[in-house]
């Protein structure tokens, strides 16, 4: 239902653009998130974006990334400036759809996201 792409490898200072498409059967979207997992540590919240357009950040992530979303692609982006080493990880999308039983919380598939020192 979410397909994740744009990870890559980019040394630190650089910049990605993750983007993260809805398809299949549904009634709507509702919030949309990118988290993260690095290795050995849990998956953390990086942004989310609500239908309205409200965003929130991880308060390392500030100032530096940029979540944005297409409602009429369903589509929710991630746009990531000045990459530190630290923001290596996989990154995954997370979106609540509306379906005929209600609203269910679905995982994209992750895109790796290397930055080198």
């Amino acid at each position: 239902q979410l397909q994740a792409s744009g990870g890559g490898l980019v040394q630190a200072g650089g910049s990605l653009r993750l983007s993260c498409a809805v398809s299949g059967s549904f009634l709507g979207v509702n919030a949309m998130r990118w988290y993260r997992q690095a290795p050995g540590k849990q998956r953390e919240l990086v942004a989310g974006i609500t239908r309205s357009l409200t965003t929130n950040y991880a308060d390392s992530v500030k100032g530096r990334f940029f979540i944005s979303r297409d409602n009429a692609e369903n589509t929710v982006y991630l746009q990531m400036n000045s990459l530190k080493p630290e923001d290596t990880a996989v990154y995954y999308c997370n979106a609540d759809l509306s379906l005929s039983l209600g609203w269910v919380n679905y995982w994209g598939q992750g895109t790796q996201v290397t930055v080198s020192s």
